[in-house]
């Protein structure tokens, strides 16, 4: 009885360390997609960008983008114009568990004795990535994914390379977006 007391906690501490990426998209149901064949960079008005988090980032869209049948390409004739943003923030958390010792209505006894309450607080931080498609020729937003819990500023390379591999590959996933009825 006792262990299951400290497993449970413990299960749920973890279990709420392993939060999971959130991946939203969005698309012009007007645009054809088919039509798109290749893709360059452009950079966002206003963004600020760290030079090797930005290398990260790319590298990784550019080695899932031909499984998309696009191609990069460094000339000003782009089916696509392929852009990012990042975001990151913190937020606090707080974690509590209680011993389970002392007297009271889960022992079957009233009154009397103390149970112990630890509380600590940690500083997670949440990155967001988001990847915007326009037309080229219509200076349209086409396509618009975000992974939200992708990045952390304070991850290791590796890991922040893992995260980054994994959320592109989840944006993408509905890349090209077909009507339904369609493939």
């Amino acid at each position: 009885m006792k262990l299951i007391r400290w497993l449970v906690p413990a299960f749920l501490l973890l279990a709420g360390m392993a939060t999971p990426q959130d991946i939203r998209y969005n698309y012009d149901k007007s645009a054809d997609f088919s039509k798109y064949k290749t893709y360059k960079w452009v950079e966002m008005k206003n963004s600020d960008k760290d030079a090797l988090i930005d290398g990260q980032i790319k590298s990784v869209i550019d080695a899932q983008l031909p499984t998309k049948g696009l191609t990069k390409t460094d000339g000003d004739n782009a089916d696509l114009y392929v852009a990012y943003q990042t975001a990151f923030s913190t937020e606090k958390r707080i974690d509590t568990f209680n011993d389970g010792f002392g007297y009271g209505p889960g022992w079957g006894w009233y009154g009397g004795g103390m149970g112990m309450s630890t509380s600590t607080t940690s500083t997670l931080y949440v990155g967001s990535l988001q990847l915007d498609f326009y037309d080229a020729s219509r200076k349209q937003a086409v396509f618009r994914a975000v992974a939200t819990k992708t990045l952390d500023a304070k991850a290791k390379p590796e890991k922040r390379q893992k995260n980054l591999t994994k959320a592109v590959a989840k944006m993408l996933k509905k890349y090209p977006p077909t009507a339904k009825g369609q493939g």
